[in-house]
Formats: C-alpha cells, structure tokens, sequence
C-alpha cells in the first residue's frame, strides 16, 4: 500500500448496500506496472499503472481514491487494454458525501482474471539536468557526464517505476489557447484557477498520451541507461529498468557520459552580453563531430573544472545553459582570465568637413502658404573622426583567438586594415590571433557624419586606416 492509501476495491457491502447481495468485497494486488511521463514546463505528469484483477460475471463496482495526493480527478481514466471485448465501464460516479473518491461500475461478462490500465495527470514530479564537465591539463579536450534528478512532491510513492522524462518544446501554448476558445470562447488566462488547469490537462493529455510506450520491463542487471526518443520538436528520455521514487524524495540518474570532447578557447569582448570586460569563452558543439549530438540537451546547471595533473581538480565556473538542439553551439563563460589584458584607448579626434547655410532669405512654405525668413550663417553639418586602439596583452604561454564587437551610432565609416565585419547594422565585429608574451594592438579610425551629413543610423566599413 503506498502513503496516499488509495484502494481499488470491489466495494464492500456497508459502502454500496444496495450491491451487497452481489458483490463480495475483494482487494486488487498492488500494481503490475507504472509509468511516469514527467513534463516540467506544465507541472504535469502523466502516470500509466496496470493491475491484474478478478472480476465476477455481471456489474462490478471499483473505487478509486486520491487522497493526500496531487491527482487531477478530472483526469482520471479506466481501460481494458486486452480484455475490451468482455469488460465495459459503464459509469463513473463522484459521490458528494466522500470527498477524494469515485466509483466505477463495469460490466463483465465473464468470471475471472484480467488486466486494467488506470491513467492519469498528477503534479509535484518535476526534474532538472546538470552536467560536470572536466578538461584536460591542457584545456583542449574534456570529458562530460550528464544526469537528471527527479523530485517527488506529489504525495504519492511510485514503486518501481519507469520513468520518462520530457525534453523540449511542445506547443502547449497554442493547443492551450485553441482549447479554452472553443470551449469557453475567452482567453485561458481570464478562466477560473479550476477550468485553467482542466483546459491545460486536456492539452497536455493530447500531446503526452500519444507517446504512451509499452509497460515497463523488469530491471536489468547492468548498469541503468537513458534512451532518446525523437519526436516531433521534443525528445522523450527513458530511464532503462524502473526506479522508486518515494514521495518527498529526490533521484539522481546518470544521462550520458563524453569522453574526450574537443572544444575550442576563444576571448570575447562584447559589452552588451558580459559587461565591459573580456571573458574567456569554451566553446563546443552538441554534433557527432564532438562527439555528442545523439540527442539535445535539456536546461541545467554547467559545473567546469580542470584537471590540475596532479590528481585533483581545479573548479572554474557555474553556469546555466538554455536547452541546446542537435547540431547548436554550447558556449560556457569562464570568466575573465587576468593573463589577457584588454584596454580600449584614443589615440585622436578631430574635425572636418564643415557645412554651412549662407545667410539672407529662406521661404517657408507652410499651411497658410509662403513665409520669409531672415536668417543667419549657420553651422549645418560636419565630420568626427576618432583613431582607437584595442590592446589586448597577452601573457600566456599559447597564442589566444580574440573576438571585439564594438556598436557605433549615427552614419558611420569604419575604416581599417583589420578585415572587420557587421555584426548587424550598427555593430563592428573584429577578430586577431594574438601571439604569446606580445602586445597585439588593433588600429581603426571612425568617421562620423552629423548634421545636415547624416542620413542613415549604420556603420559602413571601408579599406585603410
């Protein structure tokens, strides 16, 4: 009996006297099977149980109770997967005096054994993924494991369970917003708690209960492993064998394991993403080319480290990561790395090109027709133009891969010999291979048109310095 205590009996006579004369009061045993389809991003979960029960010929009534629990009661379904030609549930009843409970009546025509499926939505199961990620001495390969942690807060304990977890998006936003129109013609959000949550049952029901899979398997003795199942725009995760989750606790299960994963070091200086610093960047790739890519990979916390060489490890960063689709770029932050210097300095500014409106009479042609205006000389337009330089100090023992992105406003040149790119419409973005123990300086000049010179607010790149 697990803690929520829920029964699923054939009634006993003081409950139903009136069936009494019929039905001799029985337990079902405990479950065959149970399985768990966990989607965080409803607080959902779909559960599968089977049992094996005795059935007398004629009308048998079966109570169901979900107390303590977190049991969506309007989800809740019977079925006879392999006996629907002999069983038949012919209602569902909610008594009004016994909270947390139904009742059943199916209608048998044999005398025997057979095989029932109960499912139904519950919440407090959720999960989350971490990964630990080690590099080598040299920092060029390293070695990652993956796991997810599933946590039960649902009041009820799950024996023995097979447990799929759900990776990615399923478009529950627009089935959610199509039920609630149809069904109650306004938006979900404007509906009562109740009827939001029945709208979102019903959307999560029609997406999960397709990817029913066949009832758990005894455990293996080998070690556990995750399958990966594609489906659509999301990945369905397998936890190999069963697990029991009891309620209030939490578990950890291994998700993969990369060996001798390449990446590659770059330093990046991008104001607008870290700040006005430079920032050490690994970079890889969730592909088979890196050896990973069999499957994406779900939200979770990064942890870094380095093997020191000398049997201990060097912790380097925490970090989130957003969920990564096969064949995308995995980028960890490793922060600021005080043996590269970046400094950013002007070196000149200046002048030039200077556009003036003469004076005497200019006409205004408004509304009530032409005005003369006496004016003066006046300033109309001009140029800026700056000379910088970005430095970056190296003092590492390898050379380093930098990346500057620089935004500019208003009408501008960029003018260099660095071989820069746009970024977008305002944003230059120069790169350089600085040698170890130098000084590498990347020389530009901005030209500015203001006034009655600007036209457009981008930045246009031409040869020279």
């Amino acid at each position: 009996m697990t803690t929520r205590q829920w029964i699923c009996t054939m009634v006993a006579a003081l409950a139903v006297p009136a069936l009494a004369r019929n039905i001799d009061l029985s337990t079902v045993p405990t479950r065959d099977t149970v399985q768990l389809t966990i989607y965080n991003a409803e607080d959902l979960t779909l559960v599968r149980e089977t049992r094996r029960m005795t059935f007398k010929k004629g009308v048998n009534p079966l109570q169901f109770s979900w107390a303590n629990t977190l049991i969506d009661p309007t989800s809740v379904q019977l079925r006879f997967p392999k006996d629907a030609d002999k069983l038949e549930l012919l209602d569902t009843t909610y008594p009004h005096d016994k909270p947390q409970m139904l009742y059943w009546n199916v209608q048998s025509e044999v005398d025997g054994e057979a095989g029932v499926e109960i499912t139904y939505f519950t919440s407090g199961l959720t999960w989350s993924a971490d990964y630990v990620c080690i590099t080598n001495p040299d920092e060029t390969q390293m070695n990652i494991a993956g796991y997810v942690r599933v946590f039960n807060r649902s009041g009820e304990e799950y024996e023995n369970a097979q447990v799929r977890l759900v990776v990615g998006t399923i478009n529950l936003v627009e089935k959610i917003a199509e039920l609630a129109q149809r069904q109650y013609g306004k938006p979900v959000e404007s509906l009562a708690e109740g009827e939001q949550r029945q709208v979102r049952v019903k959307a999560a029901g029609d997406v999960l209960t397709a990817t029913l899979a066949p009832a758990a398997a005894p455990a293996p003795s080998k070690p556990k492993e995750i399958a990966k199942e594609g489906l659509g725009e999301y990945f369905i995760y397998t936890v190999e064998g069963t697990e029991t989750i009891p309620n209030g606790w939490s578990k950890r299960m291994l998700s993969f394991e990369g060996k001798e994963i390449p990446f590659k070091i770059q330093y990046r200086y991008r104001p607008a993403e870290y700040g006005e610093q430079m920032v050490r960047m690994f970079l890889l790739k969730n592909d088979k080319e890196s050896k990973l890519g069999t499957t994406p990979l779900p939200d979770g916390i990064v942890r870094v480290c380095r093997d020191n060489g000398h049997e201990g490890l060097s912790f380097k960063v925490q970090q989130s990561i957003k969920y990564v689709p096969i064949g995308e770029n995995i980028e960890l932050i490793i922060g600021p790395d005080p043996e590269v210097i970046h400094e950013w300095v002007k070196l000149k500014c200046w002048r030039d090109n200077f556009w003036f409106k003469l004076s005497g009479v200019d006409i205004y042609r408004g509304l009530e027709g032409e005005h003369k205006i006496e004016v003066n000389d006046a300033l109309v337009g001009w140029e800026d133009h700056t000379r910088y330089v970005e430095r970056i100090r190296n003092y590492r023992t390898k050379p380093v891969d930098v990346e500057i992105r620089r935004s500019f406003g208003g009408h501008t040149f960029f003018a260099s010999r660095l071989e820069p790119t746009l970024h977008d419409y305002q944003t230059v973005q120069m790169t350089a291979n600085c040698p170890p123990g130098k000084k590498t300086e990347l020389a530009y000049h901005i030209r500015t048109l203001q006034g009655y010179l600007e036209k457009q607010k981008n930045v246009t790149l031409e040869t020279g310095d």
